[in-house]
C-alpha cells in the first residue's frame, strides 16, 4: 500500500487494512513486474512459474506495448497464480511444450528443407511456431506447409541470413601466394571499409580472405618507400571491429586512438605466427634496407620479437583496462621470437591520411 493512502478516512484505512489481511502472503508481497526489473529478476520470477505451473506453462515475454512482464497460460484457472507472482497473466492455446514439439519435429526434417526456408522459431507473444520462407518460395511454403499444424504460422521474408566473422587485427590474411597478419579496420568518409596492412603484403595483389572467409581485394599499395597497403572489405559477411588478438595471453584489445607511444614506452604486436609479443620503442623515422633497392622510411624500431606471417599485424601501445593506441604495422625487422630479435613497424597515422581513412575505435 503506498504512502498516499495513509491520510484517508479512518473507515477507508480499516477496509484496506481487512483487504491486506485477507490477500495471501505472495499476493500482498508481489511486485508488479516489468521492463524496469533487473534480468537476474525476470528470469528468476520466470523460473519460478514454469516449474509451478508445468503443463499449463506457455512461455514468456516482455510485452511490447506495456512492457509488462506476461506470462502464458493454457489453463484459465491458474491464471491468478501468474497475478499473483507479479506478472500478467494470458490465457492462450498452446503450452510451451506443445510448441517445443513442433519446433523439434520441424528440425527433425532439416534434411528435407529448401534453402528458401530461412528458419523456424517459437513467438511466446504469438503462442506459435514461425516458419520464415523467402520471398514466398513456392517450395518453401510447402516444407513449412506439411507439418499440418496448427500452432504454426509462416512469415515471408525479402533475405536470407549468412554467417558472420570478425576482423580481428593480429588474425591471419592470405593471399594467392603468402600470409600476412590483419594490421587495422578502418574506413572512408563514404563508409567504405578497409583493411590496413603491409605494403609488402598488398604487393601480392588480388583478393584477399581472412579466418572467416573471402575479405575483398586489394585497394592500395605502398612498398618500398612506405610499408602500408589496404584491402577494400567487399565481403557482407566480414565484420570490422576496433579489436586485436592477443592470443593466449588474454583477451582481445579494443583500439582507443592512434596516440603515439614514445621511445622507450612499451609497444605490444599481434600477428599470425607469433601471436602477441611485447618490447620498447628504440627510435622513430628509421630507414631500413630490405635488400636488392627495397629501401623504406620513416619506420619505427622496436625491440618485440616477429616473423614470417607476422607481416601487416597490429603494433599496440602498451594495454590499459582493455584498450590499446594504434601505433603501427610489423614491417620486418632480424631475429626471431626464439633468440630475440628487432622489428620495425610502419606508423598507421601515415596510412590513414594517405587514403584518408579513419580508424575503427571503441
Amino acid at each position: 500500500m503506498s504512502r498516499r493512502f495513509l491520510s484517508t478516512t479512518l473507515s477507508l484505512a480499516c477496509a484496506a487494512i481487512t483487504t491486506a489481511a485477507l490477500a495471501t502472503p505472495s499476493a500482498a508481497a508481489a511486485q508488479a513486474l516489468d521492463a524496469t526489473a533487473s534480468a537476474d529478476t525476470l528470469a528468476t520470477a520466470e523460473q519460478t512459474l514454469r516449474t509451478s505451473l508445468g503443463g499449463a506453462y506457455a512461455n514468456s515475454w516482455l510485452d511490447t506495448a506495456t512492457g509488462k512482464f506476461t506470462v502464458g497460460v493454457t489453463d484459465a484457472n491458474r491464471a491468478g497464480e501468474v497475478r499473483a507472482a507479479g506478472a500478467v497473466a494470458k490465457v492462450v492455446k498452446h503450452s510451451a511444450a506443445t510448441l517445443s514439439v513442433v519446433q523439434s519435429t520441424l528440425d527433425a526434417r532439416k534434411a528435407s528443407v529448401p534453402d528458401s526456408v530461412t528458419g523456424w522459431y517459437v513467438d511466446p507473444a504469438a503462442n506459435q511456431v514461425v516458419v520464415s520462407v523467402l520471398r514466398g518460395d513456392p517450395a518453401g511454403l510447402a516444407w513449412a506447409k506439411a507439418s499440418g499444424n496448427s500452432a504454426l504460422r509462416v512469415e515471408h521474408v525479402t533475405e536470407a541470413p549468412r554467417p558472420l566473422w570478425n576482423i580481428i587485427g593480429g588474425q591471419a590474411i592470405y593471399f594467392g601466394s603468402g600470409r600476412c597478419s590483419v594490421g587495422f579496420n578502418a574506413r572512408n568518409s563514404a563508409g567504405t571499409r578497409y583493411v590496413i596492412t603491409a605494403g609488402h603484403c598488398t604487393n601480392l595483389g588480388g583478393t584477399v580472405s581472412g579466418v572467416g572467409g573471402t575479405i575483398g581485394p586489394v585497394a592500395g599499395s605502398s612498398f618500398p618507400t612506405n610499408d602500408y597497403g589496404i584491402i577494400r572489405v567487399s565481403s557482407s559477411t566480414a565484420v570490422s571491429t576496433p579489436l586485436v588478438d592477443r592470443y593466449s595471453s588474454g583477451t582481445d584489445v579494443t583500439v582507443a586512438g592512434s596516440t603515439v607511444t614514445q621511445v622507450g614506452g612499451t609497444v605490444c604486436r599481434s600477428g599470425s605466427t607469433t601471436g602477441w609479443r611485447c618490447g620498447t620503442v628504440q627510435a622513430f623515422n628509421q630507414t631500413v634496407n630490405y635488400g636488392g633497392g627495397q629501401i623504406v622510411y620513416g619506420l619505427t624500431r622496436t625491440s618485440a620479437c616477429a616473423q614470417p606471417g607476422d607481416s601487416g599485424g597490429s603494433f599496440v601501445s602498451a594495454v590499459v583496462s582493455g584498450r590499446v593506441q594504434a601505433q603501427g604495422m610489423t614491417s620486418g625487422g632480424s631475429g626471431n621470437c626464439t633468440t630475440g630479435g628487432t622489428t620495425f613497424f610502419q606508423p598507421v597515422r601515415e596510412a590513414l591520411s594517405a587514403y584518408g581513412l579513419t580508424l575503427y575505435t571503441g
